[in-house]
């Protein structure tokens, strides 16, 4: 999926939605993408990531479109794990990425950097691309973030640059998550930016770098360095993922 200048948009849904309302707004997502014959080109990947049951009816939805279906999480491995979802299982349901190291599994589910690193391993090993999520706990200095940013991905990949590229990195703000605002473009860009100086030692500075928390329509065209965007609850609404994909594509002309 990795490609320099291409850019990813993307949504999850959490869990907000029921299952015959998922499958609802499903539809209607393909509808945009579909009805928009550029993304065939493959500049712009559009991704959903729907709650697990949903999966296998989405992978159905998806077939031959180029929306990309994603999982919320993964385990480190198949065998005596009982309630986890091997990311083997995943790639088995036609699932191509899989978010990996949220901030609310790393608060709520006290998910650390070691356990976050097993599942990038297993993910990798399985044919997904990890969506890695990152970022700072409060507001700082965007030089301050870049750098917990960059440890963050340096421990996911236990110091291996060479898996560090298989990565979609999704930088979030903690404390901008579910925030009335996303964090500012120009906070954003100069955090990003930073972070892509430190990758570049390695080899990394086109490393696909997606910006999420509290992002909506109207973000991206403000943004510079970023990859795309991860969205939420506003492309709930999914004309306004279409308004963003419209926006992305007009980047990439």
């Amino acid at each position: 999926m990795n490609s320099p200048h291409t850019l990813y948009i993307g949504v999850s849904t959490k869990m907000y939605m029921g299952y015959a309302r998922s499958l609802a707004w499903l539809e209607q997502l393909v509808a945009e993408v579909d009805s928009r014959p550029a993304l065939a080109a493959g500049r712009v990947v559009p991704f959903v990531i729907p709650s697990f049951p949903v999966l296998p009816a989405a992978a159905g939805l998806t077939a031959g479109s180029p929306l990309v279906l994603g999982a919320q999480n993964c385990g480190w491995s198949d065998g005596p794990w009982t309630g986890e979802v091997a990311p083997s299982m995943l790639a088995e349901l036609g699932v191509g990425l899989v978010e990996i190291g949220h901030a609310e599994r790393r608060r709520y589910f006290a998910e650390d950097d070691a356990v976050v690193a097993l599942k990038v391993g297993a993910a990798v090993e399985s044919g997904l691309a990890p969506l890695l999520c990152v970022g700072e706990a409060e507001e700082c200095a965007p030089e301050a973030a870049a750098e917990i940013v960059f440890h963050q991905i340096k421990a996911a990949v236990s110091g291996d640059w060479s898996l560090a590229a298989r990565l979609v990195v999704a930088y979030e703000p903690v404390w901008a998550i579910g925030a009335p605002e996303p964090a500012s473009a120009e906070y954003v860009s100069m955090v990003v930016g930073t972070l892509r100086s430190a990758l570049a030692q390695h080899g990394l500075a086109e490393l696909p770098v997606i910006y999420g928390g509290s992002a909506k329509p109207g973000l991206l065209p403000r943004l510079s360095g970023v990859s795309g965007l991860f969205l939420g609850r506003f492309a709930h609404d999914a004309a306004n993922f279409g308004r963003v994909l419209d926006e992305a594509l007009a980047l990439t002309n």
